[in-house]
């Protein structure tokens, strides 16, 4: 395992049991200072476990955590530079937002002029100048969670954990609050590790992404390497949309493959692959293309089976002849192309790539 020099959090073969239950295995991980990292995941794949690990709440069954170089049982959940921001916001529903805000500074016995002006700068950092003496009934959700932000910030915490803090909001307020979230971790500086199991949530905000499935971590990367160059099946169904169609190399000259499939041949790019070799391919909709002529290298034939309006792009469906269902995105509509017609589907070598089936791929 490669440790980073400006690392922050450190996982080292970290697993979690519960009972017979193997919920995180032999996870390790390394988050940069400064990073806004996510752990992307279906439900139960142990992101939230991971998270509540790093904060201290959970103990790991086996393994070494460390936070600025420290074991995370070292030290009490309170005397750590670690914050939690939770879906539910936590609030005290008895307390004012100003009293709210000011409850780990005054635990901690700061001064009340400290408080005061502190209080006051977490405030106006997240919009919330104003609102000091309501009490959470009478915010909205967006509100609350700023709220919640706040009374997490003005502990100064070198690391901030948020899971999935943005579940309960409507999903213009959910896109609001990410933007907002991204702008704030940036100016702070302080490291985000975010839990969502929303692709496009993680694709928004991320510096990196680590792709969760079963407790293992199968890629972890910049989200457009993710969404360009997933590392195995999973990864390429789960981030975006993508077709994945399976099918045999039956020549592979320099890094230019020939694979044939039930529909019919393709070409894709990619090394190391055999002659005989059972792979898939995955093609993101807004690479796929298709032609009343056959491409060289593509035989691939279906039919169109319908149009679907999104608003931005236009969806078309095709159906292959072996029952699979793929799909193409576009701009604007071609009025050439009709339900029921059949058309030959390709698309560029280099936008697709090239996934073996022997198992997941973990880092």
């Amino acid at each position: 395992m490669i440790v980073l020099a400006d690392s922050i959090v450190s996982l080292r073969h970290v697993d979690k049991w519960y009972g017979g239950n193997h919920v995180v295995k032999d996870m390790n991980l390394e988050i940069r200072s400064g990073e806004f990292l996510t752990l992307l995941g279906p439900s139960g794949c142990g992101k939230t476990t991971t998270l509540r690990m790093i904060a201290g709440f959970e103990d790991a069954t086996t393994g070494i955590i460390e936070v600025q170089g420290q074991r995370v049982e070292e030290k009490e959940p309170y005397q750590r530079d670690v914050n939690t921001v939770f879906q539910n916001y936590s609030l005290f529903p008895h307390m004012t937002v100003y009293d709210n805000v000011a409850y780990g500074p005054t635990i901690k016995k700061w001064p009340k002029a400290q408080i005061k002006e502190q209080v006051t700068k977490m405030l106006e950092l997240v919009q919330m100048a104003g609102y000091e003496k309501r009490k959470p009934d009478a915010l909205s959700g967006g509100q609350k969670q700023r709220v919640a932000i706040a009374r997490a910030l003005i502990n100064n915490p070198r690391v901030l954990l948020l899971d999935e803090p943005l579940g309960a909001l409507d999903l213009k307020l959910r896109k609001q609050m990410q933007i907002e979230l991204k702008r704030l971790q940036r100016k702070l500086g302080i490291t985000f590790v975010y839990v969502t199991h929303d692709q496009e949530e993680a694709m928004t905000m991320s510096d990196r992404i680590a792709v969760m499935k079963d407790g293992v971590i199968l890629q972890i990367d910049a989200p457009l390497e993710i969404y360009d160059h997933p590392n195995c099946r999973f990864v390429a169904d789960f981030i975006g949309e993508s077709n994945v169609i399976e099918g045999t190399v039956v020549s592979a000259e320099g890094s230019l493959l020939s694979v044939e499939t039930d529909g019919g041949l393709v070409r894709t790019r990619g090394e190391g692959f055999a002659v005989g070799e059972r792979i898939c391919i995955s093609v993101r909709p807004e690479y796929l293309a298709v032609s009343a002529a056959p491409v060289e290298g593509f035989t691939m034939r279906g039919r169109v089976k319908d149009f679907i309006y999104m608003g931005t792009v236009i969806k078309t469906s095709l159906d292959l002849p072996g029952g699979q269902e793929v799909k193409f995105s576009r701009f604007e509509p071609d009025p050439t192309l009709r339900e029921g017609d059949e058309r030959f589907i390709y698309w560029p070598e280099n936008k697709s790539v090239p996934i073996r089936l022997t198992g997941e791929v973990s880092p």
